[in-house]
């Protein structure tokens, strides 16, 4: 039965039931990373926090998505990032990338010509690269100055090939990220407002409770 009242075919309830187990599915993946996060997503964060320049975020294809996602949630939470499309990159705009500066690459299975040639080349420029992926002992999980392993399984995948579970995983473990830098930076909800003030958040009139600080600085 639907909350209306109605009574459901075979193929409706196959439907949703086909919808449910994949939610629940990629919800079980994105819970796992919590139980992976280690010593490397801490110096991740000393990485980060250290940079003196721009953060740049790269990926292809749905990597790319998050990519761009992850830069946009460091930028609103104090700690400056920019998407930076793995292709056009080398077509010129990683010349934006110079020392001082840091490179998150985000590929699941790491072995995207196109950003590994991206990070060899930044870091040859004395930029450092940080790894987001589920193959240690690809191309780029070998030639990062740190690799993190998000690996929430191929169950999360349809067919362990569509990147959608994973893609996720890796989202929330940016978001982890950003939230633990605003934090130990003491990055106040006023900074976010000033730098949000289109769309509803800006018409807040209150503010959050402040988060309280992690660690010394």
């Amino acid at each position: 039965m639907t909350p209306g009242g109605t009574t459901m075919t075979s193929s409706a309830e196959d439907t949703l039931r086909t919808a449910r187990e994949l939610v629940r599915r990629e919800g079980g993946g994105v819970a796992a990373v919590a139980e992976q996060l280690d010593d490397t997503f801490l110096r991740a964060v000393e990485l980060v926090d250290a940079c003196t320049g721009k953060v740049f975020v790269t990926g292809s294809g749905t990597s790319g998505a998050v990519a761009r996602r992850m830069a946009h949630l460091l930028s609103v939470c104090g700690t400056p990032a920019v998407f930076l499309p793995g292709m056009d990159a080398l077509h010129g705009t990683m010349g934006a990338v110079a020392a001082g500066d840091l490179l998150i690459t985000i590929s699941r299975g790491g072995e995207s010509d196109e950003l590994n040639d991206l990070s060899a080349r930044v870091q040859r420029r004395g930029v450092p690269v940080i790894a987001l992926t589920a193959t240690p002992g690809s191309t780029l999980g070998l030639l990062a100055d740190l690799t993190v392993v998000i690996d929430p399984g191929p169950e999360v995948d349809p067919g362990g090939v569509i990147a959608m579970g994973s893609t996720l995983a890796t989202a929330v473990w940016g978001d982890a990220l950003a939230a633990v830098l605003m934090r130990r930076r003491g990055y106040g909800w006023e900074q976010v407002l000033f730098t949000h003030p289109a769309g509803a958040v800006g018409k807040r009139a209150d503010l959050p409770d402040e988060l309280p600080p992690i660690g010394d600085r």
